[in-house]
């Protein structure tokens, strides 16, 4: 038979080496409490604890104001916290009902509960969540379809948030107030089924601890802590990956990430999908792998693809219409000006250009004027091996199907390409060159060397 004072001694015990592993021996902290048997115990067992560890104590209670018995749960939780001597910061958050009051209500108060934090230059935040909070979640989660960071559930610590009683259960929390006969305030909206953690505390937990014969949410509660620690170990991996595989303008190598193990690879790709803005969901992520797999597009949404071609993973937009055709005639020296809709701008100089600024050498038999467009259809390329079509040129030199409509391509009065600024490199002169063609690009640029 349990000793009387089991309830208490496995709370405190809890919370005591909880604060430690997290840092806040010495410390400080803002307790928010509502006033139900979690967060009641929190504060009466954070008040026991609070002098061996030398923590400083304040305590946060908020009025939602979406109930009539709201506010006086708040002076409850009041008077509560001046009997453990604790100072408590009591605060109306004037929500109104409505479509989405659940979130609103947990986005005001993470908030008010942040701000509290600053103005008393407290370290962190501690909520009241249990192991239960823990399995709770982490079945709803797995029911909507999750991946192992969302099984990872409620996490133990975040920056200026704590959850000290995420290893006790909801019944040694009702059982350790119970011990030390202190009341506390029940919502009305926990027990609403039309939520579906509502459904999930009151039909499928119960219904699972019947089946396993014995109560099931300590056993989740220790899966969602293994599973963060697992996830953190993959997330550090694939960050690596991601910044290993990823070229200068922004796209990832493709081999690389074809050769990543599927769980780095899956991750490396949610990255890369999610800084495009786009929705990163099992559906999503399904069709992007099998783009990666085939070198073909997935659609993201949002006007967003995905392209895995020519070596490179990117995300691109989606556009509406093409561009007109960009165009810049060049007389002769001294002439300039910029390929509109490109970034690249062009002038005639009588010297070699600069570092970081390309070049080709203009011959006495150049024939004027240039003109610096951008690709047509049936342009060709002179090569030692013969004629060459440009687009298959550009395909040897993996220029993204998306860039290659705003590459500049400079061609003389015979419409004869003769350069291709930044990937062919400029033939070399038979003879001393008195006049230059510049091209400066709009910014760091892949080089390559065509093999022409």
């Amino acid at each position: 038979m349990p000793r009387p004072e089991s309830a208490t001694l496995l709370l405190t015990t809890t919370l005591r080496e909880a604060y430690t592993r997290l840092g806040l021996e010495g410390g400080s902290v803002l307790l928010a409490v509502s006033g139900g048997a979690d967060s009641t115990a929190l504060l009466v067992g954070t008040a026991c604890v609070a002098q061996a560890l030398r923590l400083r104590v304040e305590v946060a209670t908020l009025d939602h104001g979406l109930r009539p018995e709201s506010t006086g749960e708040a002076r409850s939780v009041a008077l509560l916290a001046a009997t453990r001597g604790l100072p408590c910061h009591v605060r109306a958050l004037g929500l109104r009902p409505g479509a989405g009051v659940e979130a609103r209500a947990r986005e005001a108060r993470y908030a008010a509960l942040e701000a509290l934090r600053r103005e008393s230059g407290l370290d962190a935040v501690a909520t009241a969540h249990t192991a239960t909070d823990q399995a709770e979640t982490l079945l709803m989660r797995l029911a909507r379809g999750t991946a192992l960071r969302g099984a990872v559930g409620i996490h133990e610590a975040r920056p200026g948030l704590v959850r000290p009683l995420l290893a006790c259960t909801r019944q040694d929390v009702e059982a350790f107030v119970a011990e030390q006969g202190v009341t506390y305030s029940t919502d009305p909206m926990n027990a609403d089924p039309v939520h579906f953690r509502t459904r999930v505390r009151r039909d499928v937990l119960p219904a699972l601890s019947r089946a396993a014969g014995f109560a099931v949410e300590a056993h989740l509660a220790a899966f969602a802590r293994v599973a963060a620690e697992d996830e953190a170990l993959l997330a550090s991996l694939a960050d690596a990956a991601f910044e290993r595989l990823r070229l200068e303008d922004g796209a990832l190598d493709a081999v690389g990430v074809r050769a990543l193990v599927p769980a780095l690879r899956r991750r490396v790709l949610a990255r890369l999908v999610a800084g495009a803005d786009a929705a990163v969901d099992e559906a999503t992520l399904a069709r992007v792998q099998r783009a990666v797999e085939r070198g073909g597009t997935a659609t993201l949404g949002r006007g967003a693809l995905l392209r895995a071609s020519s070596g490179r993973v990117r995300c691109v937009r989606q556009t509406s219409s093409p561009r007109p055709p960009a165009e810049l005639r060049l007389e002769r020296a001294g002439a300039r000006g910029a390929l509109i809709g490109t970034g690249w701008n062009f002038s005639v100089e009588s010297a070699p250009p600069p570092s970081g600024v390309h070049g080709l050498a203009l011959e006495d038999g150049t024939r004027w004027p240039l003109t610096v467009r951008t690709r047509r259809p049936g342009d060709r390329v002179r090569t030692p091996a013969g004629q060459r079509k440009l687009q298959d040129v550009l395909v040897d030199l993996r220029v993204p199907a998306e860039a290659r409509a705003t590459r500049p391509v400079v061609a003389d009065a015979e419409g004869q390409v003769v350069w291709l600024p930044g990937l062919w490199p400029p033939a070399v002169p038979r003879a001393a060159a008195r006049e230059y063609l510049w091209a400066v690009p709009p910014g760091p640029s892949i080089q390559r060397t065509a093999a022409l």
